[in-house]
């Protein structure tokens, strides 16, 4: 293996190198820039055009490669097809790392697809595929390396070892290829995609295993045993400290970096950190680079705080950029001119239909001994059959260790093409008879759901505490929530005075409006409150600073999805737009309502206020309220009370109030109301659909009145509900925060408890 660390490099090596190293050269960058260029167009084009004949676009990519390399442009205008790709090893290498790089990011973006859990569940199917699908392509393989004619062997002398090389040809399968395969055709979520993926990286680890001792006879002679059992023991070590220990490294290294920097942009910088440094690790354990950026993907997508927008814009980049130029340049080295031969295109056919038919065989086999059915069984052996860029890598190992000779790369690299653009065509067919059972329906519309959901993608909260009654029961609809899905809370005390005693004590006892003794109540207060909350340990803060409002602000600046805040009360009145109007806030919490970067979830619980160092107790929630008018900022709220209604099997009842028109004439007034009634109908109906889907029972409600907001009041007095979530935005004004009028009237009026959800 070569190493590249200056400590192993002998003295005068180390004297003969110059002082200072040159920068790349001119042309050197120009035409590395120019093959991205060209690459990038050509398969992107290809790629588009295979979309619009119902094909995936990385059947495109592939043959890209191919029409710019020797066996199309290389034809027809040899010339300008050696200008571009030189036959220069340094020149190739540039072009190779470009090529890495595109490989890594589609296993890290492969990673967060996968749902580890799924593959848990189906662990015994695919390692019964793997098993099948190295075993049996490996004796035939095995058996044809025994039974070519010498002239497709370099060293007719070394036909064992020729044969062993064929075998691992034949075993090996391709996970990028397959993995962008089963993301082109929107079928990596399904219990099919997931089982492919595990059994196909478990077939690619075994795969390198057998090459590192293949390549070990070749170098050496004889079969190192030692260099073989490090590459099992080290792979074996490798994922069981990943999915152990690993886990939970990657998990608190993702809340750190959102603690201290917050943001998408971090987010994203430390999962690449890790996923290059993990597969440089795995590179140098002799197993392979693709592993470790695959189970860091896996481990960064479980993590709790880890963010969708990450996995999005990598997903982004991976498909528009880094894929289509790996794929592109895996075509570039194969020479289909070499094949034109009738004897080279014949024993090509040979191998190309073993090679099919042992993968598909096995992997067949090893599916039905792991309970699958006929038609899955026949789409694993479709998909597992893709070999690509890694049995391209196989044969050009097996070129430079004088292995193979030319003849047979080709052939090699031929298969690994034709078995890729096989892959989608086949796998199409074969799904559309594998029917989604009932269980796998039910996940993949929860997904659905989770994807575009506004509560589904709330990971993190902010929960600023002065103590009272309102920021209390805050904290136990954050609790709720926090039953059905993960969510890191952070409880955040921010007084204005500068901190003069020492930092144990937090706080100035002299300066602070509540002393000492009980400021440290309300915090214990709030910690009693957090125990609710499922999942990770809620993170109890206090900050000091010139102004309470500004360190808030700066705190929910650092990547949180909701600040979770109670109303208090204003105890003033405010001249906005020349009347008088009561704040519905105190100035804190109205400053931070404006100004914060996030949605808000605003609770006013209209329980009697006392001490505000007394204990709340936890509100029974049996029945809940949320009104609707069909926004996006309604539909917000749905889903908060759907899934507090969940969690606590309460009764949701979604309802739309008509507002009657102020009309004497009776015909006029049906002719109005009626058309709105339908309207409404569908309002609720669809927001109620909604709700049943987060798991909440519901009903629904239609009701007329001059005075929305007062229809509310009296529906919530009159039916004893508990708890009243609206939505909102926030309405441009002058002075103070303003959700509307129905909304300011139903968070003054209301008896019961009101959370106002604003996320605009």
């Amino acid at each position: 293996m070569l190493e590249f660390s200056p400590v192993l490099l002998s003295a005068e090596i180390v004297q003969a190198a110059p002082k200072v190293l040159k920068s790349l050269s001119h042309d050197a960058l120009f035409l590395l820039l120019f093959q991205i260029c060209l690459l990038l167009a050509v398969a992107r084009g290809l790629g588009e055009w295979m979309r619009t004949i119902n094909q995936p676009p990385v059947v495109g990519e592939l043959i890209a490669g191919v029409v710019l390399g020797p066996s199309v442009l290389g034809l027809l205008f040899p010339q300008i097809q050696a200008e571009i790709f030189p036959k220069v090893q340094a020149q190739a290498d540039l072009l190779s790392v470009v090529a890495w790089v595109g490989v890594l990011f589609l296993l890290i973006v492969t990673g967060l697809e996968t749902d580890l859990n799924l593959i848990v569940r189906k662990g015994k199917s695919a390692l019964m595929i793997s098993l099948g699908g190295i075993f049996v392509p490996f004796i035939t393989g095995l058996g044809l390396g025994y039974l070519l004619p010498d002239a497709f062997l370099a060293n007719p002398e070394q036909r064992l070892l020729f044969s062993l090389f064929m075998a691992v040809a034949m075993s090996i399968s391709a996970v990028p290829v397959i993995a962008k395969v089963l993301m082109d055709l929107k079928l990596i979520r399904r219990d099919i995609g997931q089982v492919t993926l595990a059994a196909a990286m478990t077939d690619d680890t075994i795969g390198w295993i057998l090459l590192s001792v293949v390549a070990g006879l070749a170098t050496s002679g004889s079969v190192d045993l030692l260099s073989a059992g490090r590459s099992v023991g080290g792979a074996v070590l490798f994922l069981s400290i990943a999915f152990t220990v690993g886990r939970t490294v990657v998990a608190q290294i993702i809340a750190l970096v959102d603690k201290t920097v917050g943001g998408t942009t971090a987010q994203l910088s430390v999962i690449l950190v890790m996923a290059f440094g993990v597969a440089a690790l795995t590179h140098e354990m002799g197993i392979e680079a693709v592993l470790g950026a695959f189970v860091v993907g896996i481990l960064a997508g479980q993590a709790p705080r880890f963010r969708q927008e990450v996995g999005h814009t990598l997903e982004l980049v991976t498909a528009g950029f880094l894929a289509p130029i790996f794929f592109a340049s895996a075509g570039l080295k194969v020479d289909l001119v070499r094949l034109l031969d009738p004897q080279v295109l014949t024993i090509g056919l040979l191998v190309l239909a073993v090679a099919c038919i042992g993968k598909f065989v096995g992997v067949y086999l090893g599916a039905w001994a792991g309970g699958l059915s006929h038609w899955e069984r026949i789409a694993m052996g479709s998909g597992m059959n893709a070999r690509g860029a890694m049995e391209i890598i196989v044969a050009t190992v097996g070129l430079g260790l004088g292995v193979l000779n030319l003849e047979m790369y080709s052939i090699i690299v031929m298969v690994a093409i034709v078995t890729s653009l096989m892959a989608p065509p086949l796998l199409r067919w074969s799904l559309s008879h594998v029917e989604i059972g009932k269980e796998e329906a039910e996940r993949l519309e929860r997904e659905k759901i989770a994807a575009t959901s506004f509560v589904r993608s709330i990971n993190r909260v902010l929960l600023p505490s002065r103590g009272g009654t309102n920021v209390q029961l805050a904290a136990q609809l954050v609790g709720h929530l926090s039953r059905q899905q993960p969510i890191q809370v952070t409880a955040l005390y921010a007084t204005a005075q500068a901190v003069q005693t020492p930092r144990w004590k937090f706080w100035d006892k002299k300066s602070d409006p509540m002393n000492e003794d009980g400021a440290q109540v309300a915090i214990e207060n709030i910690r009693e409150e957090l125990k609710l909350i499922e999942g990770p340990d809620p993170e109890v803060r206090v900050e000091a600073g010139k102004n309470a409002a500004d360190i808030i602000l700066a705190e929910a600046a650092k990547g949180y999805d909701l600040v979770v805040m109670g109303a208090t009360e204003a105890q003033k009145k405010m001249e906005v737009w020349n009347y008088a109007s009561e704040a519905l806030f105190s100035n804190l919490v109205d400053r931070v309502v404006q100004d914060a970067p996030c949605a808000m979830l605003i609770v006013k619980s209209h329980l009697p206020m006392g001490d505000f160092c007394n204990l709340v107790e936890t509100q029974s929630l049996r029945r809940i309220l949320v009104p609707t008018v069909g926004t996006e900022y309604s539909k917000h709220a749905v889903e908060i009370a759907a899934v507090i209604a969940a969690s606590v099997n309460a009764l949701l009842t979604v309802v739309h109030v008509i507002s009657r028109p102020k009309v004497d004439n009776v015909l006029m007034d049906r002719r109005n109301i009626d058309p709105m009634k339908e309207i409404g109908q569908q309002i609720v109906d669809q927001q109620a659909d909604l709700a049943r889907k987060l798991g909440a029972e519901v009903e629904t409600l239609l009701l007329e009145g001059v005075s929305p907001e007062a229809e509310i009041i009296r529906l919530a007095n009159q039916d004893g509900y508990d708890l009243i979530v609206m939505g909102s935005n926030l309405r441009p004004i002058s002075g103070r925060a303003f959700f509307g009028h129905r909304v300011d009237g139903i968070l003054n009026q209301a008896t019961c408890p009101v959370a106002v959800v604003s996320s605009s």
